[in-house]
């Protein structure tokens, strides 16, 4: 499979690129790890034969914010200068900067439409939903005109929860523009989380066309056939990503793990063994008799399954209000008719657990986007599918919720806590 490729576009030249070329060079410069090396040793060098303006947006480009921030801050106002110093600050989630940047990158010539539209971006990446529906409205004569205006609007959309209405502007930007690319990706994405997993595939697939193809396309469809248990088709898209960046930590591990499964032994009398007691794990907590109060704590703290109880130990059982020692004892005689105990599968809750949910600078966490914990695709596709969006909303939620999500397992799981723990946070203990 071809990755990347060689670009004849120069961000360095006399007169500076057109948007839509810096976003073709962007592509370039991000398609594998010794591209983006030459590529900021590169801008560094423009930048000290006096380039600033060029240098400052190549090294936005391969994420150096800081120094992009500060190069860029140097050169004299311009409708660019403004509009990359803006995608730095949202990159680094000062928001506010952000939006004070694309204003002055208005007051100085930048097309009005654009504008607005990465305003849009910049609401809807720090949670302001009402903003960016203020803006977005601002702009409504382009609709069924404008692919950009119908990309944002489809972002939107999906952002406020309204799935198929997001759908329909994304397919409108492609119709529009056939070759808008972040479109197709953001509906095949949509429609990856909301389980049309077909649908997603093949407008991936549509994308590892284009040269040079990202990662990020590459490693959701390594997903997708790993999820149809098509792990030789995984492998394929995840070892382009490995061989461009060696040192892609996610990426490395996701390959070993498809290697091994490619290599592993079946055993049909395992694999029935492992079916029976499955079957067994997902018999719902209804089919058993229990106290109306034991059947109710049970479905307050989404315990569903037999499987569910496998996944709390019984000191969480007794924390919770209402459930005391008679409604313990029932659950204890149910697993114990099949031969499971409660806590199985329970997995000690980080030491940080109890702590509270703010920065050491005491800043409240609450409403900052999980899109800043970094996520493997694995893990950020389960808190999708969940709805979570927030620090808040996945600090409310315990182990055994996130581990009852399609496809989410105990290495997720542990690389959700670990994440949450350099914030000083964590997820909820049952009470």
């Amino acid at each position: 499979m071809t990755f990347t490729e060689q670009t004849e576009l120069n961000l360095f030249s006399e007169s500076l690129p057109s948007l839509a070329e810096i976003a073709q060079i962007s592509d370039y410069a991000n398609s594998s790890e010794l591209n983006k090396i030459n590529f900021a040793k590169q801008a560094k060098e423009q930048i000290a034969a006096g380039k600033k303006l060029a240098g400052g947006i190549a090294l936005s480009l391969v994420g150096s914010w800081k120094e992009a921030i500060e190069t860029l801050e140097a050169c004299s106002d311009s409708a660019e200068k403004f509009l990359f110093l803006s995608k730095c600050y949202k990159a680094l989630s000062d928001f506010d900067k952000a939006i004070s940047s694309l204003e002055k990158a208005d007051k100085n010539g930048c097309d009005s439409l654009t504008v607005s539209l990465e305003k849009v971006a910049v609401f809807i990446a720090a949670n302001e939903l009402e903003k960016a529906q203020s803006e977005i409205d601002k702009c409504s004569n382009f609709k069924g005109i404008n692919a950009n205006y119908h990309y944002q609007l489809g972002r939107l959309l999906n952002a406020q929860g309204k799935y198929q209405e997001a759908v329909d502007s994304l397919e409108e930007a492609i119709k529009l523009d056939e070759n808008h690319t972040e479109a197709k990706f953001h509906l095949a994405y949509i429609l990856d989380l909301r389980g049309d997993d077909d649908a997603a595939i093949e407008l991936y697939l549509e994308l590892t066309k284009i040269i040079p193809t990202k990662t990020s396309v590459l490693l959701n469809l390594a997903v997708l056939f790993e999820d149809k248990g098509d792990f030789n088709r995984a492998y394929e898209y995840v070892k382009p990503v490995v061989d461009a960046f060696p040192n892609h930590a996610w990426a490395r591990m996701f390959a070993k793990d498809l290697e091994s499964s490619m290599t592993m032994y079946y055993d049909g009398e395992q694999e029935e063994q492992k079916d029976k007691r499955n079957k067994i794990l997902e018999t719902p907590i209804s089919d058993f008799e229990l106290s109306v109060r034991s059947r109710n704590c049970l479905r307050k703290m989404n315990i569903h399954t037999l499987g569910d109880l496998l996944k709390i130990n019984e000191s969480e059982l007794l924390s919770y209000k209402n459930f005391g020692e008679t409604s313990l004892n029932e659950i204890r005689e149910i697993l114990d008719s099949k031969n499971l105990r409660l806590g199985m599968n329970y997995e000690e809750a980080s030491k940080t657990s109890d702590m509270a949910n703010t920065n050491a600078d005491g800043s409240e966490l609450d409403t900052r986007l999980v899109d800043e914990l970094e996520l493997s695709v694995r893990a950020k596709r389960a808190l999708d599918r969940l709805g979570i969006r927030t620090f808040g909303e996945l600090t409310c939620k315990t182990e055994a919720e996130l581990l009852g999500c399609k496809n989410f397992g105990i290495t997720s799981l542990t690389e959700i806590k670990e994440k949450l723990t350099k914030y000083g946070i964590s997820l909820r203990k049952l009470e």
